[in-house]
């Protein structure tokens, strides 16, 4: 049975008590469902990432997946720069699914696969970096250093792929997309129970910022080009180029 056929039902019980949500072995074997039920438009995601990488990518240079969960990103990325001879460094802080991604991947050599905390990782001779999802889970005032350590380890020309779950300056424009959010999931199939335990367990443990915020961050670092190129409701993605 592959992971995208194992069904997210990590929130359809009653619990008695909603932990802070973790990337344990539960949500490591559901993920690919869960995922791809919650994130309008992910499977496009996807496969835009992977059309950057073969934009973009240069020869004999490394790509950092940050935040890599279950390697589809990497994967895509791999196959897309196979004649390149880059270096990819994928770097996720859950052992769980890091001992998937070697599991399933193990035949994909340019793939170094790490377990640490993103914000250790050194960047460097880099013409792409990858944060999917995976910067709103860093505390807030450690975001930029984060950004900033990104652009330095950049090649000239390299580029940053960004998506987050965002707030935007209006109160009216947040509450509709989340609104429309919530809706989107019900249409996934999950229930109000599920919807309301996950959003509990998420509480200060994925903590977004305002789409501005992402942009001043971004331009502070000193990237000359910014562009969303992706959004769905409350998720947007950036391409910011060295």
């Amino acid at each position: 049975m592959t992971d995208k056929s194992v069904k997210d039902q990590v929130f359809a019980k009653p619990l008695s008590q909603v932990k802070a949500f973790e990337f344990n072995e539960d949500v490591a074997r559901v993920f690919r469902d869960m995922i791809s039920r919650s994130v309008p438009g992910y499977e496009l995601l996807l496969h835009l990432i992977g059309l950057y990488a073969d934009v973009f990518a240069q020869q004999a240079s490394n790509i950092y997946d940050l935040g890599c969960s279950l390697g589809e990103v990497t994967q895509l990325v791999a196959q897309a720069t196979s004649g390149l001879d880059c270096a990819i460094i994928a770097v996720d802080n859950s052992a769980a699914m890091i001992k998937k991604c070697r599991r399933r991947y193990a035949d994909t050599v340019s793939i170094d696969w790490q377990c640490k905390d993103i914000q250790e990782v050194e960047i460097h001779n880099a013409s792409l970096v990858i944060l999917n999802l995976t910067l709103q889970f860093i505390e807030q005032d450690k975001r930029q250093a984060m950004i900033n350590k990104i652009y330095q380890g950049l090649n000239p020309g390299g580029v940053l792929v960004l998506s987050e779950k965002v707030l935007f300056e209006e109160n009216l424009e947040n509450e509709r997309m989340v609104q429309l959010y919530q809706a989107f999931k019900k249409t996934q199939g999950y229930s109000d129970l599920e919807i309301s335990q996950k959003r509990t367990a998420l509480e200060n443990v994925l903590v977004s910022d305002r789409e501005t915020v992402h942009r001043q961050r971004l331009d502070e670092a000193g990237f000359s080009e910014i562009y969303q190129y992706f959004r769905a409701f409350n998720f947007v993605s950036y391409l910011a180029i060295k």
